[in-house]
Order: C-alpha cells, then structure tokens, then sequence
C-alpha cells in the first residue's frame, strides 16, 4: 500500500518541476519540453504495449478462452482509449479567456486528467512494484510539460512565483489522491482478473493520451533533432530497465 502511494505521489508532485522551469530561458524550455514529451510518448507507448497488454491479455485469454478472451480485451482496451478521447472533449479550454483564466481552467482540467494517471501508477505498482516504477517516471516526465502548461498563463498574468508552483502542486496531487481512492474503494475486488482488465483499461488509456494529446503536441514544436532524442532516451531506459528492474 505504501510504495504504490509513494510512486502515485512522487509522479504527481512532479508536476511543481514544470512550473520551476519557466523561470529559464525559452529556448531551453522549447528543448524540455520537445525532449519530455517525445520521452513520455516513447516510453508509455512501450509499457503499454510491451508490460501491459501482453500479460493482462493472456491472463484473461486463459480465465475465459480464446474468442470471449479476445473480445473482452479488445472492449477494456477501447474503453481506455476512448475514456481520455472523452475526457479531453470535456475540458477544452476558451483561446479568448485571459491568462489567469486559462491557466486555472488547466489546473482543473490536468487535475482531471491526472486522476486516472494516479489510478495507473498505483495499480501498476500493486502488481508488481518494477512495473509501478516503470510508469511513475513515464507519468514524471509527462507531468513535466504538463506543470509548464499551467505555469506560463498563471505566471505571466502576474499570480507570482509562489502561488504558480502552488497551483501547479495541486494539480499533480489529484494523482495520489486518484491512487488512495482507488485503493479505498476496489480493494476488496483486487485479483488477477480484475488487475488484468483495469491494466489493458489503462494500456488503452495511455496509448490514446500518447497518439492524440502528445504526439499533438510534439508535432507543434517541428523540432525532429530534440524529438528523436527524447525517443532514444526512452528506448535505452526501457531496454535497461527490462534488464536490471
């Protein structure tokens, strides 16, 4: 129970990084954020596809067969998938707003959007710590960005240093507080079965905030050299981290 909180709250407090970095110069910036973001890609879409999916998919091929197996993976991947489509629909934010304005409604809006992140890495790292270490310093380095987007509009509306990271916190504490009710409200549910469907349930989750929001985004900066950077590091730290955790 400790550990998974720990990691749920370590992701989300990395939030406040983000914010601390406005305060360097732009360009350096533009290069976090190219390099965090193609990382955070790199790496959520291997878990996903290479931790998540594969072990959940054969626990419930071999609980309920080949075809039913097949059919129910399918349904909980999508499910994930189109839950952030739905979430992201949700809270748009208005162009026209002023900064302050814009830069609370991303509060709340990345609050809702890291609750079920919170959910993932504690689930994750109640089946198996090494998996639940794997998705905080995915989510660590996605939240890095995230903290940025909601510190520019506050910061710069003139909030001030101290109550920009303060917003910026809160934000990435809606993670743990996502881990510590899901811990509350399924403990009693918690088996094989049901983590392998709440596992591919994420794997769809994070495969759609990584193709839709983030590679997005990514693309807006037309910074391939920093890109594929960020897309090697992943690789390596997945491929060492498949060897030693």
């Amino acid at each position: 129970m400790k550990i998974p909180l720990l990691l749920s709250l370590i992701a989300g407090v990395s939030t406040v990084i983000g914010s601390i970095l406005i305060f360097f110069k732009y360009k350096k910036i533009n290069r976090l954020i190219v390099i965090s973001l193609s990382f955070s890609l790199a790496i959520m879409t291997l878990i996903s596809v290479l931790d998540l999916l594969p072990d959940s998919s054969i626990k419930l091929i071999n609980n309920y067969g080949v075809g039913y197996g097949l059919l129910l993976i399918i349904l909980t991947f999508l499910l994930g998938y189109l839950s952030i489509e739905k979430i992201n629909n949700r809270i748009k934010t208005n162009n026209n707003s002023s900064l302050y304005k814009i830069g609370v409604l991303s509060m709340i809006s990345l609050m809702l959007h890291n609750f079920p992140e919170g959910i993932a890495v504690f689930m994750g790292a109640y089946t198996n710590i090494h998996l639940g270490l794997k998705l905080c310093l995915a989510i660590m380095l996605h939240n890095i960005p995230e903290g940025i987007a909601i510190s520019i509009p506050l910061y710069y509306s003139g909030v001030g240093k101290k109550k920009t990271c303060l917003y910026t916190l809160l934000s990435g504490l809606s993670e743990p507080v996502g881990a510590l009710l899901a811990y509350i409200l399924l403990k009693n549910f918690i088996n094989d079965i049901f983590l392998a469907f709440v596992l591919i349930f994420v794997a769809g989750l994070m495969i759609s905030l990584s193709l839709n929001d983030i590679l997005r985004e990514v693309k807006n900066y037309r910074d391939n050299k920093h890109m594929i950077i960020g897309f090697f590091l992943a690789t390596v730290l997945f491929i060492i981290s498949m060897k030693i955790i």
